[in-house]
């Protein structure tokens, strides 16, 4: 009896084998690798040699400092705009208005078409000869000629963000509205009966209670969007004059179009230690607000 208890005990794990084992070979051993790689002068050469931290050396001494505030800049402004137009969509479609089923399937066109071909709209968009945003302009008064958006350093950095939030925001509005609607009808009533106003209820009612759904939603976002890479190579490929080079941008014209595989894992190295500080130090805080919530 007790030899089974004990194979029991152990059946659980022998199932998470195989989901381990992919996630090492999948994971952990690319990870490794980029590591090492790291420190090494690998290139198209066969033969590589170690270089201990040249490459993480060479990479603060140049522009890198640089790229990085860029890519959290970047990352900060659209994360914003995604919650806040996310949070607006989400209140409007949980409002009780006719047609709202119509309009949250319409909301989804964004995240369902795939990222390049809604990055080729945006960039035809954006053109100053033929798109529309610039055509738009000239006819209202805005824009004496036409406004390659795309060539100014300021216009194409902000260009990609607008880009990237039409892109998100479909996602961000579905999530924070199941999170309202799971919210008890009879809390609003109460409120309603009292006498509370549509923008207190929302301030006193909603938001506190979806406030867990934003964090979240924030975290898997940033992580998305300092990731992200199709967008913005798409559109500038990381110009004019490196004004959209984000980190994922010059890792991959280090480790790519320049062949310096070793400085590009140094690079990519960088990538996964910013995201695991900036996730963990997002948790702590996190925690930290749940435990003086219940603390009141």
């Amino acid at each position: 009896m007790a030899f089974n208890t004990r194979k029991t005990d152990y059946f659980p794990y022998l199932l998470l084998i195989p989901a381990t084992v992919v996630t090492l070979i999948v994971v952990a051993w690319p990870l490794v690798e980029t590591i090492r790689l790291s420190f090494t002068d690998a290139s198209l050469r066969p033969v590589e040699n170690y270089v201990g931290f040249a490459n993480y050396e060479k990479m603060f001494s140049r522009r890198f400092p640089e790229v990085i505030a860029r890519t959290f800049y970047w990352m900060a402004l659209s994360v914003i705009f995604k919650i806040v137009v996310g949070t607006l969509g989400a209140v409007l479609l949980n409002a009780a208005i006719p047609g709202k089923t119509l309009m949250r399937v319409l909301v989804m066109p964004p995240w369902i078409i795939p990222i390049p071909i809604g990055v080729f709209i945006w960039g035809w968009m954006y053109n100053g000869q033929f798109g529309m945003i610039s055509g738009i302009g000239q006819s209202i008064g805005l824009l004496e000629g036409p406004f390659e958006f795309l060539a100014f350093k300021s216009s194409a950095f902000f260009s990609t963000i607008v880009t990237d939030v039409w892109i998100g925001t479909p996602l961000v509005t579905v999530y924070l509205l199941a999170a309202m609607q799971a919210i008890s009808p009879d809390l609003h009533e109460a409120a309603w009966v009292d006498g509370a106003s549509r923008f207190y209820r929302f301030r006193r009612i909603t938001l506190p209670l979806i406030m867990p759904a934003i964090a979240t939603m924030s975290l898997l976002s940033a992580i998305w969007t300092f990731n992200s890479f199709d967008i913005i190579w798409i559109l500038t490929e990381g110009g004019p004059r490196n004004a959209t080079t984000t980190m994922i941008i010059d890792t991959y014209k280090t480790a790519i179009s320049r062949f310096k595989y070793g400085e590009g894992a140094a690079r990519a190295v960088m990538i996964v230690v910013f995201l695991s500080l900036f996730s963990t130090f997002y948790f702590l805080m996190i925690s930290r607000l749940s435990k003086k919530d219940k603390e009141v």
